[in-house]
């Protein structure tokens, strides 16, 4: 199968946005986190995302935002097990990557987990945006109200070029000011700090998304400015 093909089908699965990176591309991965260390066979990296409904982010109650996201990361999972599928009746080899949980990398200490590889980065590695201030990815057209799915496969794919006309506007630091607890350095993320006020499990044990301000405020984050 070509390039061209993987992204229809995924457009056809639900996603909204498709994009390829070619392995070469994830050389500065971590160790351990490198395409290859988890598949090495891969040769190319197929990433899709879906917006988030954009009116979500300035509900005050956590639980449509908090349902919503679970929904995607359950969504995306379905999508990348539906396009290895479809690539192993074409007798090539994919395996689907996580859209969210489980870790195996846990850093109890610090509150920081890592997924199998990083999505943000395959993303701004396949030309689906670039990552922000905020250290979310931002497509250009989506803005940062996305979630991300991906599969690796041995195809060797074309690659969509990288996004280079879009960027944080210059000396913009939004994102950096509204944190309540100042996680974000502009490059990074602090997850032990963002966890604090972030993520937390009420008393009957259902996990809940309590704060968004980085992507909320965010002045992308439906895309580029007008």
């Amino acid at each position: 199968m070509k390039a061209g093909e993987i992204k229809e089908l995924a457009i056809s699965f639900g996603a909204e946005k498709c994009g390829i990176a070619i392995i070469d591309r994830f050389r500065e991965a971590p160790a351990g986190f490198n395409p290859k260390d988890i598949y090495p066979l891969t040769q190319s990296v197929v990433v899709f995302l879906i917006q988030m409904p954009t009116e979500i982010i300035k509900v005050t109650n956590p639980i449509p935002y908090t349902s919503t996201a679970y929904m995607l990361y359950s969504e995306l999972d379905h999508i990348g097990l539906k396009l290895c599928k479809a690539l192993e009746k074409q007798g090539h080899n994919a395996i689907p990557v996580p859209a969210d949980t489980p870790y195996l990398f846990w850093d109890g200490k610090q509150q920081r987990g890592q997924g199998i590889i990083s999505l943000r980065h395959a993303a701004a590695n396949a030309g689906l945006g670039i990552l922000g201030r905020n250290s979310l990815l931002i497509n250009p057209e989506l803005g940062n109200m996305v979630y991300i799915g991906a599969i690796l496969t041995d195809l060797d794919l074309d690659p969509d070029p990288l996004v280079e006309d879009f960027d944080c506007p210059p000396n913009c630091s939004i994102c950096l000011d509204v944190c309540p607890i100042n996680a974000l350095d502009g490059v990074s993320v602090d997850q032990k700090k963002c966890r604090e006020i972030s993520f937390y499990k009420n008393e009957r044990g259902f996990d809940i998304y309590a704060c968004n301000d980085c992507r909320k405020f965010c002045v992308l984050s439906n895309g580029r400015l007008n």
